[in-house]
């Protein structure tokens, strides 16, 4: 279990088939504070820490990514030189600081705006109409493991929204978000409540 509050960017090393897709990522955390087994964060995505190594603020650790979660993220997302945005798994008594986020992608979304408002950005995300439902003015997403609160929704005639987000400038200088542009895509995570929602409202006669 996760928040979306981004603890570190990582970068990924090495990427290599073994079967599965094994990755080494770099990162500045404290290796010995890495347990083998835990749960870290990949830009949304819940991944297990095979191995670990380095030095306290030059650590990197290994994780292998199924064939079903390349199939389910952002295309060519896992591949040498990629940031991602991390964050290890929640203890107990940590302060909840965005909102429950399990790491798991529902949906790839489109960046369909970029804009500078004042000092922070404005960005327009587009997701297809299976997902639309679930999005909410003032409700939050997870966007490439980032807890965000949705600004705005604009319903499209084929039943996709894009919907409004901004990013502070603290958020974009410390995530990968600061570097969105148009046309780039991302990994979304809808709100766990909004989904237990829609299905209590379909089991509805």
């Amino acid at each position: 279990m996760f928040t979306g509050i981004v603890s570190a960017i990582g970068t990924i090393e090495e990427a290599q088939q073994r079967g599965d897709l094994h990755l080494r990522i770099a990162c500045p955390y404290d290796p010995e504070k890495i347990a083998i087994g835990a749960s870290i964060a990949c830009s949304g995505v819940c991944l297990t820490v095979v191995e670990r190594g380095g030095e306290p603020g030059d650590a990197w650790f290994a994780v292998d990514v199924s064939a079903e979660t390349v199939s389910r993220t952002v295309p060519g997302m896992w591949r040498a030189g990629r940031r991602l945005n991390l964050e290890t798994a929640l203890k107990l008594g940590d302060e909840l600081g965005g909102h429950i986020v399990t790491g798991h992608v529902d949906t790839v979304g489109e960046v369909r705006l970029v804009r500078a408002e004042g000092g922070s950005t404005t960005v327009a995300i587009r997701t297809g109409a299976a997902f639309a439902p679930f999005v909410a003015p003032k409700g939050s997403i997870t966007v490439d493991g980032v807890s965000l609160t949705v600004n705005d929704v604009r319903d499209q005639e084929d039943g996709a929204c894009d919907f409004l987000l901004n990013l502070i400038p603290h958020t974009a200088e410390v995530t990968t978000l600061g570097d969105l542009a148009e046309g780039d895509r991302v990994n979304l995570e809808i709100d766990v409540l909004a989904r237990y929602l829609k299905r209590m409202q379909s089991l509805q006669r």
